[in-house]
């Protein structure tokens, strides 16, 4: 991996290209991102960076956690994960990582936590028909046919019932990087990205990219 940046969505906005056309475009906080450890092949078998973002209160950081913070001498975040990039020995603790790193073109993978609707019915977790909405019938938003009663006696795993629908981390490949804003940390990526507005996103240079 050679470029990755953590970040928080801002929502969905459109802008237009040289030719006038219409393009839309999530808006994502791209960093900075502190590296608060190296990681090495020597010590822990494996060369990786820990990074934080979202800076915050100490108050709102548990003792562990502000333990990390202190020892690299940075500002307490809200957020912590590991980078197995190419480049690790470029970096020391301290180290800041901004949304230039990427350019205007490259090809990128977004993943985040899909938006949560809580406990959903079939109909609408799984885009299930409805039964006869006339007032003789008497199944209108069910499941439906569960299987039969003497073979095979039992429900088959993966049929689809109702339960708790989104909130699952997704991965949206191959988008593209309309415009980079070093000024404001912005990176404007082509098309939708999963999660809620000010959901965690972690941005990286998509692995079917050429």
């Amino acid at each position: 991996m050679k470029k990755a940046i953590l970040g928080k969505k801002l929502g969905m906005t459109q802008v237009f290209s040289q030719d006038g056309k219409v393009i839309p475009v999530t808006v994502i906080l791209a960093g900075p991102c502190t590296v608060i450890q190296k990681k090495t092949v020597e010590n822990d078998g494996y060369e990786a960076l820990k990074v934080s973002f979202d800076e915050i209160r100490e108050k709102l950081v548990n003792k562990p956690d502000m333990g990390q913070f202190k020892k690299a001498g940075v500002a307490p975040a809200r957020y912590m994960k590991e980078l197995k990039l190419d480049n690790c020995a470029d970096y020391e603790v301290g180290s800041v990582i901004t949304c230039d790193i990427f350019a205007e073109g490259d090809k990128i993978d977004a993943t985040a936590f899909s938006k949560g609707h809580g406990f959903s019915g079939v109909i609408q977790r799984w885009n299930q028909h409805t039964g006869p909405m006339a007032h003789g019938s008497g199944y209108h938003r069910g499941v439906g046919s569960m299987g039969a009663n003497s073979s095979p006696s039992r429900v088959f795993k993966n049929k689809h019932m109702p339960g708790h629908w989104g909130n699952e981390k997704t991965t949206v490949q191959n988008l593209e990087i309309v415009r980079v804003d070093k000024e404001r940390g912005v990176l404007l990526v082509k098309g939708a990205i999963p999660g809620p507005k000010n959901a965690l996103v972690f941005v990286k240079q998509s692995v079917k990219s050429k």
